[in-house]
């Protein structure tokens, strides 16, 4: 079956009135999350670099994070379809609100990986809630713009957190425990709202990896390469920005301008996606993240063009999750939306719990650097693994015609078309 037969299966919702309604207490709530979760993150790796650990400690702490989020995003499925998305999510939020807290009081790094590890299983869940409800709602002809509306959101607030470390010092539990009010306030606007139900029912349909790779094999192998390149960039960048000597206000504008970037790019990319082979969009995004990386690599780390350039970084790299998502979501059939998505949490998890190491083990043989090494190289590989991927299975280019299509797509069309050597085959598979 392809995309376009899925076009016409079921009623869907536009993005309307009726999406915000169905979707604003779940979105209000992730907001407190993920502004929560950024000021947590960040907070603890700059307390790692002021306590002298070494580099192989900060890897295995960011590292463990993405191990607890492959953990999350299996056992939540299996939990959505014995309680549902409401439960899950408040005993979710109420296990995170309690280890954020937890880490401000102790100070051993073994006892940080462990918690990190279940900071990491329960974002994963909650990614996991969210992700099977919105998928619910979508349609292929919206899927990548609402999957852009929750990106923009979750990457946001995700940034607001981190400019909030300004306020505290890491090394104190007060930030820790706003972390944990502000997590426990997530749980009021989804528990309490009744025109932001859920699905009423959950897909108990498994598929397992091996077969979402054999249906989709450019959603399973981009998603894991993009948790490759954002477990490096989100779990090394405040590690860097201290090395090379970076106050603590400058290294929270250093690591929150990646993610105003995604704010930014996250719509006319994804919208992009909607109307031109996601695949090309892919290939063109995957491209700016490595000329900034390389501009990034020329340029001191000290110069306001270092944050100009992490932002366009950012706005590169982090809509490719929505793209590699959306992508996968148009091929599967409507009963394995669920599992897909937490497959690809999992794939995204396998591959961000190696970013870390890759980075940190660049960072040990050639100096700090290697941050950026790591970001310029995993994106090329992103770049040429969907160019690829185009090759083998050959599509139109455009989804419509040309008058119809978005603005942002437009802006996408000419070097799509480059990328793509102007072929128009259609396929019958993925």
């Amino acid at each position: 079956m392809t995309p376009t037969e899925r076009q016409d299966d079921g009623p869907a919702l536009s993005l309307s009135r009726d999406i915000a309604l169905a979707t604003w207490g779940l979105f209000v709530g992730l907001s407190f999350l993920m502004v929560s979760a950024g000021m947590f993150g960040t907070l603890l790796g700059v307390r790692s670099e002021l306590t002298g650990l070494s580099t192989g400690w900060s890897s295995m702490i960011s590292a463990s994070y993405y191990v607890g989020f492959l953990a999350g995003s299996k056992v939540t499925l299996e939990s959505l379809s014995r309680v549902g998305h409401i439960r899950v999510y408040t005993a979710l939020a109420s296990l995170l609100a309690a280890a954020m807290v937890t880490v401000g009081l102790v100070e051993t790094p073994a006892t940080w990986i462990g918690l990190r590890f279940v900071t990491g299983l329960c974002i994963a869940g909650l990614y996991v809630v969210a992700e099977s409800w919105l998928n619910d709602l979508a349609s292929n002809e919206n899927r990548g713009r609402l999957l852009a509306v929750y990106n923009v959101i979750t990457t946001a607030s995700f940034g607001v957190g981190q400019l909030l470390i300004n306020a505290f010092d890491s090394r104190l539990v007060a930030g820790y425990a706003v972390a944990s009010i502000l997590t426990s306030l997530a749980v009021a606007p989804v528990a309490l709202s009744e025109a932001s139900a859920p699905p009423r029912m959950v897909d108990r349909n498994h598929i397992s990896l091996r077969e979402l790779a054999k249906i989709v094999p450019t959603g399973v192998g981009s998603c894991l390469l993009v948790g490759l390149a954002h477990g490096a960039l989100g779990g090394m960048a405040a590690i860097y920005a201290t090395r090379v000597g970076l106050s603590v206000g400058k290294t929270s504008l250093f690591v929150v301008a990646p993610m105003v970037g995604g704010v930014l790019f996250q719509w006319p990319i994804s919208s992009a996606s909607d109307d031109v082979d996601r695949r090309a969009v892919g290939v063109v995004a995957a491209l700016g993240a490595v000329i900034a990386g390389t501009l990034l690599l020329l340029g001191p780390a000290t110069s306001p063009m270092a944050i100009v350039l992490m932002l366009l970084l950012g706005g590169s790299s982090y809509p490719l999750y929505s793209i590699a998502s959306a992508y996968t979501n148009d091929w599967v059939e409507p009963e394995h939306v669920n599992a897909a998505a937490s497959q690809l949490i999992a794939v995204y998890g396998i591959g961000a719990i190696v970013g870390p190491f890759a980075a940190g083990g660049l960072m040990i043989w050639i100096g700090p650097v290697g941050f950026y090494w790591t970001v310029i190289i995993v994106h090329a590989m992103i770049g040429a693994f969907f160019a690829y991927r185009m090759k083998v299975w050959r599509s139109p280019l455009a989804k419509r015609p040309w008058d119809e299509v978005s603005l942002p797509a437009r802006a996408f069309f000419v070097p799509a078309t480059v990328v793509n050597l102007g072929r128009r085959y259609r396929s019958r598979k993925e």
